[in-house]
């Protein structure tokens, strides 16, 4: 984890982490500019800014400078959840009061982050295993609604691109069978590749965007003007946070395990919370969602073998060049979501495969176990296999129970503490007190113990 190897394949391995999360703040930006019917030179500017930040975040996870980031080869991105709030909250308040609620929750995770690091005692693997699993079930119909697209709107399950989808994962099952060595590590990267090559082959490959542009961007600095500050307003955000730092929680531990580096949870979790809370923080000011973990990078760790947290750290530097070369900005925004989808869907299960194997070593033979994980994913998975199953809930409340993540993480949380820490307790009160020996009767002296 802590080795370094020649500049040029820190440099190539990088580049695949690259590609890999790629997608993400290109679709994450061009959704809030379809939403909120942004200028285009003001969408510029936030991809732009999106790079930049992803760059800086993963240099401090993998880097961990200042406490913030436990030197673990992660990526940070922004979208998913946060995203969707922030849109909210700019479509109700406006931007300006969506970028001040960014920055007033980043500031949240700072507060409450010593309270919730005394809780990590009642996270062990019962419950981190399971909230893995329904982050990587998650994350596999993420990648899955790239390829087909969503149920009920125009193009979905549209053949070309399904074709897209499943022949880039085959393209990788034969890199990583046919090769060895650094090739075999670099399978996703070339089936990714391969992928595309096919959909410019079939014709699905709109090079408009990569055409025209400068050769450099620099992202802009309070693009929507000055921050209003709303504590209303950044409530949900807010609420969100303490799903985002279950979550954390999950990804430092199973990335730890992917490397096989033996943590604190106590003091390495909470470097990650420090690390997506400053980068969120410096997110805000260039108007940008809350910025978090990537989970799909800890499957590409896990199905490359490469460990070294100078990859990522390589790949943080490419994110920032990224971000000041438009030209590289636009020409991986032509990559199809379909091709992508097929990556994702990949290495996205290999993050629930790795959840079961945290299961695996939870005693799944007890009883009390098997019922605290099989009620914990049934509810987890609730609102996932459901959308807009708690539609009719306040607000406030459907924010935290459509959150998948957050219900199976609670879930598995509170029954642990009550199967494995409050009966036990009740029980030993149960047991009756010694009865007194009568009069007359000699009772066998007893050795005084002491703790």
């Amino acid at each position: 984890m802590d080795e370094s190897r020649p500049i040029g394949r820190i440099l190539l391995f990088g580049v695949q982490h690259v590609l890999v999360m790629a997608a993400t703040p290109i679709s994450a930006i061009f959704l809030m500019s379809a939403t909120l019917r942004l200028d285009p030179g003001l969408t510029v500017d936030l991809l732009s800014a999106a790079f930049l930040l992803s760059g800086v975040g993963t240099l401090v996870q993998s880097l961990g400078p200042w406490k913030c980031g436990p030197r673990l080869p992660f990526v940070m991105l922004p979208g998913g959840a946060p995203l969707i709030l922030f849109l909210a909250i700019a479509e109700q308040h406006g931007l300006p009061t969506a970028s001040g609620a960014v920055i007033i929750t980043a500031v949240f995770y700072f507060v409450v982050l010593p309270v919730f690091s005394r809780l990590l005692a009642f996270f062990p693997a019962l419950v981190i295993g399971t909230m893995i699993v329904i982050v990587g079930v998650n994350l596999v119909k993420v990648g899955a609604l790239l390829v087909t697209g969503r149920p009920g709107q125009p193009g979905f399950a549209d053949t070309t691109n399904l074709l897209l989808g499943l022949a880039t994962i085959g393209f990788t099952v034969a890199f990583y069978w046919l090769f060895t060595g650094v090739l075999r590590q670099l399978a996703v990267m070339l089936g990714l590749i391969a992928g595309t090559a096919l959909a410019f082959a079939l014709g699905s490959v709109d090079t408009g965007p990569a055409a025209g542009g400068g050769l450099l961007n620099v992202p802009q600095l309070l693009p929507f003007g000055s921050p209003q500050f709303n504590l209303i307003a950044a409530l949900p955000l807010m609420l969100y946070s303490l799903a985002s730092m279950a979550e954390a929680t999950g990804q430092t531990v199973i990335n730890a395990e992917a490397v096989g580096k033996e943590i604190d949870k106590r003091t390495d979790v909470p470097k990650t919370i420090r690390g997506d809370a400053v980068t969120s923080l410096l997110g805000g000011f260039f108007g940008l969602p809350l910025m978090v973990t990537s989970g799909e990078n800890i499957g590409i760790v896990r199905v490359t073998g490469v460990r070294s947290r100078y990859v990522t750290a390589a790949a943080g530097v490419v994110l920032i060049v990224i971000g000041f070369l438009a030209p590289v900005t636009r020409a991986i925004s032509v990559i199809p979501s379909a091709v992508v989808g097929g990556t994702a869907m990949v290495v996205f299960a290999v993050i629930t495969v790795l959840g079961v194997q945290m299961l695996g070593r939870a005693d799944l033979d007890r009883h009390t176990h098997t019922f605290v994980c099989a009620v914990a994913i049934a509810l987890g998975l609730l609102p996932i296999l459901v959308p807009g199953v708690y539609g009719g809930f306040a607000p406030g409340v459907r924010i935290l129970l459509e959150s998948g993540v957050a219900v199976g993480a609670f879930v598995a949380a509170v029954l642990n503490i009550l199967f494995h820490h409050v009966r036990p307790r009740l029980a030993r009160k149960r047991v009756p007190a010694a009865v007194p020996a009568q009069a007359g009767e000699s009772r066998p002296a007893t050795p005084v113990q002491h703790s």
